[in-house]
């Protein structure tokens, strides 16, 4: 199905109330108002409404209690007037969720207390059910109606990224124990990935039933990997992901970071927009990715540092690069730093608007 249709299991006469909003607009490669805005990590560690309301309380446990949800979902849509909410969450959530025992360690991340790396291991990876995650469905369904023609974003961790987290036992520069499995025990390593594209599936199903209307896939770590070893070795899984949820008819982003080489085969595995890095030039990343495809991006975050006129500069240079483009989606390269001013960002979504209006 299209991303230009609507999404099935909604009648066609009462399309969801962000039908027409020009983040979605842009993500179908259709005319826009003005280039609309997003940034990854908006709901959080930048804002000092984000840190208070989240005193006292652990991530996961933040994550799972849909009032509290729903005041960080909405915070940086107050504040900055972002195009576009996404869901706050974490990609392990839909992990905790199923039994995996984890924890996320302040200034670690998440920590997996027996990592996966046999076949009796995936035994513990069962399927996720949406009554797993009723928080989910509770808080999404508060925050849509809130949000009214506001889109909100849902997201999941790719396949490959889960994996590593779950076989390294948590954050690694060098990825070992994920590549030694994937090249010494290439089936393990498949079925490995294709439990977790249903388990990540079935997680983002919940997010577009309960009323999301675009969902992100974050393959964090996918840059680690070369074109061949991600093609042979990872894709197939995450366009199992993607196809999961393509007769729901609403965008699909794919984004991860290190991946200028991969830009045409995360675009090839089903996505919809492809997220650029700060790294590639978004002209140079349309040529990659080949026509079709809306592209997100791709504002370097270390450049919100560098004072209103580098700023300035810079954003013009990333509009620039635009130009011409079937559809933009203005973002960070990655997400915002933890010590970003929020009147910075809130500046930069009015510039963008600004500059772009048409």
């Amino acid at each position: 199905m299209s991303v230009n249709d609507r999404p099935s299991g909604r009648p066609a006469s009462q399309p969801p109330k962000p039908y027409e909003s020009a983040f979605l607009k842009a993500c179908r490669r259709e005319p826009v108002p003005h280039t609309p805005v997003w940034f990854m990590r908006q709901a959080g560690r930048s804002l000092p409404e984000y840190l208070k309301v989240r005193e006292g309380v652990a991530m996961l446990d933040s994550c799972m209690r849909p009032e509290l949800v729903k005041e960080i979902t909405l915070q940086p849509v107050r504040r900055h007037k972002v195009d576009a909410a996404i869901y706050f969450s974490d990609i392990v959530v839909p992990l905790k969720a199923i039994g995996i025992d984890l924890d996320i360690k302040p200034g670690i991340g998440p920590v997996v207390a027996e990592p996966i790396r046999t076949r009796a291991d995936l035994a513990r990876l069962r399927d996720l059910t949406s009554e797993d995650v009723w928080y989910v469905t509770e808080a999404i369904g508060m925050l849509t109606e809130e949000l009214g023609t506001t889109p909100l974003i849902g997201f999941a961790g790719a396949p490959f990224t889960l994996a590593s987290y779950l076989v390294e036992g948590g954050p690694s520069r060098n990825h070992e124990h994920t590549k030694a499995l994937m090249y010494g025990d290439p089936q393990l390593w498949a079925d490995l990935l294709d439990r977790l594209a249903e388990i990540t599936s079935a997680f983002l199903k919940v997010q577009i039933e309960a009323g999301a209307s675009a969902v992100q896939l974050f393959d964090s770590w996918v840059g680690a990997l070369a074109p061949a070893d991600y093609r042979r070795s990872v894709m197939p899984a995450s366009a199992k992901v993607f196809s999961s949820v393509a007769s729901y008819g609403v965008p699909r982003i794919h984004f991860g970071v290190g991946t200028g080489e991969l830009l045409g085969l995360l675009g090839e595995a089903g996505a919809d927009v492809v997220g650029v890095d700060w790294r590639v030039p978004l002209d140079e990343a349309a040529r990659r990715v080949g026509p079709g495809k809306a592209l997100q991006g791709n504002l370097d975050p270390a450049v919100l540092f560098a004072g209103p006129e580098a700023i300035e500069a810079k954003t013009a240079e990333v509009l620039a690069a635009a130009e011409g483009l079937e559809g933009h989606v203005f973002n960070l390269g990655h997400g915002v730093l933890p010590t970003t001013d929020p009147d910075t960002l809130t500046r930069l979504v009015a510039s963008v608007h600004e500059r772009t209006a048409r």
